[in-house]
């Protein structure tokens, strides 16, 4: 298993997310949508991150084909409107992209702040988004392109051992 690091106030490292590698997790990469690794594929060469996140990664983890794939990426709404010509901007306090590949919509957000509590919407950095993730289970983040899960909140010994625990206070979900 690999760490991911990030600074405290201090500038001193502080361990911030688990990494699983391919062998950890055996996500069986056939369950994954070709065109959402299209997606995240084109936000990656335009500079960009960008992660299958929630109910997908879960159901990948568990063996089971998901009914959709969510994205999360650093990239604004209007970033991601330029890169994909077949996709339009939905939503009025919190824009999220639509991207069009026939029948399939796949939805992208842009990763969000804690500035305004769970609630706010202003865009954010990886470490804050997840921290407004409802439960464990839905706050995992799958790169298809290294096939590592990155992990902050124990989702993923969570699912394995069948529990649903939640990522922010309760009474906020």
């Amino acid at each position: 298993m690999l760490t991911r690091y990030g600074s405290d106030a201090k500038g001193k490292a502080v361990r911030k997310a688990s990494v699983y590698t391919k062998n950890e997790h055996n996500i069986n990469k056939e369950l994954i949508d070709p065109d959402a690794i299209r997606v995240i594929s084109l936000l990656r060469n335009a500079g960009h991150d960008a992660y299958i996140v929630g109910g997908a990664v879960r159901d990948l983890l568990i063996g089971t084909q998901p009914k959709d794939f969510d994205i999360v990426t650093d990239a604004e709404p209007s970033r991601i409107r330029k890169l994909f010509r077949n996709s339009r901007i939905i939503g009025k306090r919190f824009r999220l992209v639509h991207i069009f590949y026939g029948e399939k919509i796949f939805e992208v957000s842009t990763f969000r702040s804690l500035k305004e509590g769970s609630i706010g919407n202003c865009f954010g950095s990886m470490d804050e988004d997840v921290l407004r993730r409802d439960f464990s289970l839905n706050a995992l983040y799958y790169d298809p392109i290294k096939e590592q899960i990155v992990d902050y909140v124990n989702g993923v010994n969570h699912i394995r051992g069948h529990r649903l625990e939640p990522v922010i206070p309760l009474e906020n979900i």
